[in-house]
């Protein structure tokens, strides 16, 4: 059971802007128009509850996530409430379901001294929530009384399970300049809801045709970009690049083919493409179920070793491998004259980087300076929406620096596994995802700087 998370910077300030415009909160209806009546008996209840449990009004809720950010919010809607809304963008987040919160609730939430704040979308059943908790033992919760759709309503920060519900994308493609676009994926893991879009897919739309990045994980995913293409332009998809062996970057590739683009990947991305490809297709089709249909594994058409230029139309595109980062064979597609570069999952800023068994965080760093010197000002990462190259060394090479730096040191000292696993990552743990990565990157990279 994870939380979700925010960045708390982004968060604060999010906050800070909200705090400022306090018109915003004009827009809070009290009751929400959303609540459903209900008997006079429940009503009784509901008023009887709520004079036992500490309750938070809008402002009250901003104030304490400013003053303690550890605060855990707790969504007892069901998914499927959460699938057609969005929830509360905060650090720590929960969704725990009015039915199931006594039995999943310690563990999520184990020290019964953390400061909770339980809510729904108008009120009803937070408060019911919060006072089981307080009844089971934990001594810090509240309610907040205005609800999820007064929250957003008020224009505060909410996080959507599927930013475009009609299509298989988790949200359509924005235009980054002229002529490049990215479909911006979620930056949570793949799962059924976000149909596999938990990555960045990019395309450069040329005079003389369009270059995909990253097939997608799935048949039905890489038709519904391409549909989001053809709404762009007529020109027809000529190449498809794989930016490594990763299923959402290359399990929709045999949609493309049937289109007649080439497939172009990595040498060594295709080896390992040979070896767990359809390992990698059937852990997929187990996720995806439905979404799985007419999905197969194919090879791709193209291999190259550490470039491939590609000249379309006016265009000039540099397909670059430029050493060991992250996965086998990372590609990255850099644009000279546009100063611009798809790189792939080389970069990272708003989740935190995954380090595997074989990744080998020294060479990453090594090639990280081949990567700055490309001179991009303009950065598509793997996961997240276009950046600077400033801000991608900061929570890529600087989190790298930082990890192999703590971790020897427990090596130095002669130190454990254990030892490994408690290095400071204080300033990291914001990111996405780093509640379940940043114990095993630091795992990975301790076995590994035992025997450098």
């Amino acid at each position: 059971m994870k939380p979700f998370r925010f960045p708390q910077c982004l968060f604060a300030a999010a906050l800070l802007a909200a705090s400022a415009q306090a018109q915003n909160f004009d827009s809070i209806v009290m009751p929400p128009p959303e609540a459903p009546a209900v008997t006079q008996a429940a009503q009784g209840e509901l008023a009887a509850v709520n004079k036992r449990v500490p309750q938070l009004d809008t402002a009250g809720l901003l104030s304490q996530l400013k003053a303690q950010p550890t605060t855990v919010l707790i969504d007892v809607r069901t998914p499927a409430e959460l699938g057609l809304s969005g929830h509360i963008d905060a650090p720590f987040f929960f969704n725990l379901t009015r039915g199931q919160l006594e039995f999943q609730i310690e563990v999520a939430v184990p020290d019964k001294a953390t400061p909770i704040v339980v809510y729904c979308g108008v009120s009803q059943r937070s408060p019911l929530a919060a006072d089981t908790l307080i009844k089971l033992g934990y001594k810090n919760v509240k309610n907040y009384r205005d609800g999820y759709f007064n929250w957003q309503r008020a224009g505060l920060p909410v996080r959507l399970l599927d930013k475009a519900p009609a299509s298989f994308l988790y949200d359509l493609p924005q235009e980054v300049i002229p002529g490049v676009w990215s479909a911006i994926g979620a930056t949570a893991p793949g799962t059924y809801v976000n149909s596999g879009h938990n990555n960045n897919l990019s395309f450069v739309i040329t005079d003389d045709g369009v270059l995909v990045v990253n097939a997608g994980d799935n048949y039905l995913l890489a038709q519904s970009l391409h549909e989001e293409i053809k709404k762009r332009t007529q020109q027809p998809v000529k190449y498809v690049v794989l930016e490594n062996s990763q299923g959402h970057a290359m399990l929709g590739a045999n949609y493309w083919k049937e289109q007649g683009a080439t497939i172009i990947a990595h040498r060594d991305t295709a080896k390992q493409m040979e070896a767990t490809g359809y390992d990698v297709l059937a852990g997929m089709r187990n996720r995806a179920r439905d979404k799985a249909f007419k999905t197969e594994f194919v090879m791709p058409d193209t291999l190259y070793d550490d470039k491939l230029e590609l000249k379309m139309g006016s265009w000039n595109l540099q397909i670059l491998h430029l050493g060991p980062s992250h996965s086998h064979g990372d590609t990255m597609v850099w644009l000279p004259e546009k100063k611009l570069v798809i790189a792939g999952d080389t970069a990272f800023h708003i989740r935190m980087l995954p380090i595997f068994e074989d990744t080998d965080t020294a060479k990453w760093v090594e090639t990280w300076d081949t990567f700055e010197a490309l001179g991009a000002e303009i950065v598509i990462p793997g996961h997240g929406g276009p950046t600077d190259m400033a801000t991608v060394r900061k929570w890529t090479r600087d989190y790298l620096v930082h990890l192999r730096a703590k971790i020897a040191e427990v090596v130095k000292a002669g130190g454990s596994l254990d030892d490994a696993y408690q290095v400071d990552q204080s300033a990291y743990l914001h990111l996405h995802t780093a509640d379940e990565l940043a114990r095993s990157n630091a795992g990975r990279v301790f076995r590994a700087m035992e025997f450098e």
